[in-house]
């Protein structure tokens, strides 16, 4: 799915070399960028001129030596008349590539590091071109998954094999040939076949479409999404797993439920999963407008990891319990995170904002995590009441960092601050307060998923809809809260019956109106100007308050 225009590509490079310069001058122990950085984060001319269009994916893992075997025939158009004559295909060593296809011709190739380079002929079709890549080795590993990116070769509480991947922040690169970029998606889907040993049985996206018993006691599951995806949500599960099945009434007609769980799960998956799936789902459909993949189902899968947002076959790695964490914590401190499944609630969110919508560089990825985080609230909101959703919101602004900005550097594969799940909602959570009209506001939300349905997007992008849609210019607080790590101080005084306030430690611009518990219609309207406004209680006016839904420093200054 190529939707990024040649002077939107050229813009974006002008942009990130401004936003690399004054990024590097505010953090001077930053990262510093290598060519594999920028061939592997960038647009590049070997990837610019095709446009994926689907992937016939094949693996074969191999747990006992934790290597893998397969190919990945990818049909791609071409959209460029005049291209390099190389195509740019991402795989990590020490995988490598043996041989490449197309049309039944040996193609030659050369690699750099992570990056192969393709030798194609001349005369490519502008459609329906098909390459075929056969590629083997030991995949990079994850010891701490999903946060560091690889396969994992675990094995369940009964000592048996349990195979899964996990490679948001890295890319898809790590285990199987393909564009890792987050711009191109494969407009026609993806389907992917796992062979496997007959006691295992082996999970991916989409829908199961054929089994096939092989003649070495190994069988051959295929799996097919129809609905474009990002190379990361392509995934696979191989364990002792049992099928429970059900049927959601959705917006959209009936949805099929389909939870893979390890045998010895299957009662707590009854108990607890199933309830909790339908409680969300009813909740973010609400908000968030219909599942965006009915074609493709809903399944939701038993992890060896906490859990991940890989499309149409959600990962569920916590402990079967309401809370935040898996001993049934609250990490807001207030209570309302005991009332759901947190990772069922954020993972299944990511269909709408990471799988639904796609931020096309992961320096964007905010939009994924901050609207994930906002679906937390809202269906705390919906079971509990609008200010329980509040002050859980509330209680997790304790948990923001600040290190440094949300937004990475763009094209060089750098996620941002680890702040973009908690800060991001922040964000939407002050826009939502300062629309203050919910329905308003959900059809904001709802209206992102419609006309950006299975679509990449830029931070600019969102910005620009939410502002054109609510009537408001947000400019000012997406770029303070996304693109610096300053907290604003509303500084005030009293003096003589009159309160004085202005904004400080923030951008030149920034006037977000808070409310208070100070003036008649409960709203202030701070910039960086020392402003007043007589009070008729001077005791009301030296205990000024904010409210809990804007994060702010509130400073008394003489």
């Amino acid at each position: 799915m190529f939707q990024y225009s040649i002077k939107k590509i050229v813009f974006l490079f002008f942009l990130n070399f401004i936003f690399c310069m004054v990024y590097a001058q505010e953090n001077s122990s930053l990262h510093i960028p290598t060519k594999q950085d920028t061939l592997n984060g960038s647009i590049t001319p070997e990837r610019i001129w095709w446009d994926i269009q689907h992937y016939d994916l094949t693996i074969k893992p191999d747990y006992n030596t934790k290597t893998i075997s397969g190919k990945n025939i990818i049909e791609y158009n071409v959209i460029q008349k005049k291209h390099s004559d190389l195509m740019q295909v991402d795989l990590v060593a020490p995988l490598k590539i043996d041989s490449v296809f197309q049309k039944g011709k040996k193609i030659n190739y050369t690699q750099n590091e992570n990056i192969w380079y393709i030798k194609l002929p001349k005369n490519l079709l502008s459609k329906k071109n098909k390459i075929t890549i056969y590629y083997s080795g030991k995949p990079t590993e994850s010891i701490k998954p999903p946060w560091d990116g690889g396969l994992i070769w675990a094995k369940d509480s009964l000592n048996r094999p349990w195979i899964s991947a996990a490679c948001q922040y890295k890319g898809a690169s790590l285990w199987y040939p393909c564009k890792n970029a987050l711009y191109d998606e494969p407009d026609k889907g993806a389907s992917i076949n796992i062979i496997v040993v007959d006691s295992l049985t082996a999970i991916g996206n989409g829908r199961l479409k054929s089994k096939i018993k092989n003649a070495d006691n190994t069988s051959t599951y295929k799996w097919e999404v129809k609905n474009p995806i990002n190379h990361y949500g392509i995934t696979f599960y191989i364990g002792n797993y049992v099928n429970l099945q059900d049927t959601f009434k959705g917006e959209k007609g009936p949805l099929s439920m389909n939870y893979w769980v390890l045998d010895y799960n299957k009662e707590k998956a009854e108990k607890h999963m199933i309830p909790e799936v339908n409680i969300t789902l009813k909740s973010l459909e609400h908000w968030y407008g219909p599942y965006p993949f009915y074609e493709d189902g809903f399944k939701m899968v038993d992890a060896p990891y906490i859990g991940m947002e890989h499309q149409s076959a959600v990962a569920y790695g916590s402990s079967y319990k309401k809370g935040t964490n898996k001993k049934g914590g609250d990490i807001s401190n207030t209570g309302w995170g005991k009332k759901t499944d947190k990772i069922i609630v954020h993972e299944i969110a990511h269909e709408w904002f990471g799988n639904n919508i796609t931020a096309g560089d992961i320096a964007d990825r905010w939009i994924q995590e901050g609207f994930a985080g906002l679906g937390e609230e809202l269906v705390i909101a919906d079971l509990c009441g609008k200010q329980a959703g509040n002050e859980f919101m509330n209680g997790r602004f304790r948990t923001i960092e600040n290190d440094k900005p949300v937004i990475g550097r763009y094209g060089i594969n750098e996620d941002g601050s680890s702040d973009n799940y908690v800060k991001g909602w922040a964000v939407m959570h002050m826009i939502a307060s300062i629309i203050n009209d919910d329905e308003k506001f959900r059809n904001i939300l709802r209206g992102l998923n419609r006309d950006f349905h299975n679509k990449v997007v830029t931070t600019q992008e969102i910005e620009t809809y939410i502002s054109t849609k609510s009537g408001i210019n947000f400019q000012y607080l997406f770029d303070q809260y996304l693109r610096t790590n300053k907290v604003p101080v509303l500084e005030y005084q009293f003096k003589n019956g009159v309160l004085n306030y202005r904004y400080a430690n923030c951008n030149q611009d920034f006037a977000m109106p808070v409310k208070t518990n100070l003036t008649k219609d409960n709203w202030l309207r701070p910039t960086v100007s020392w402003q007043s406004l007589k009070s008729e209680n001077q005791d009301t006016a030296a205990e000024l308050k904010i409210d809990i839904n804007f994060y702010i420093t509130l400073l008394k200054v003489d």
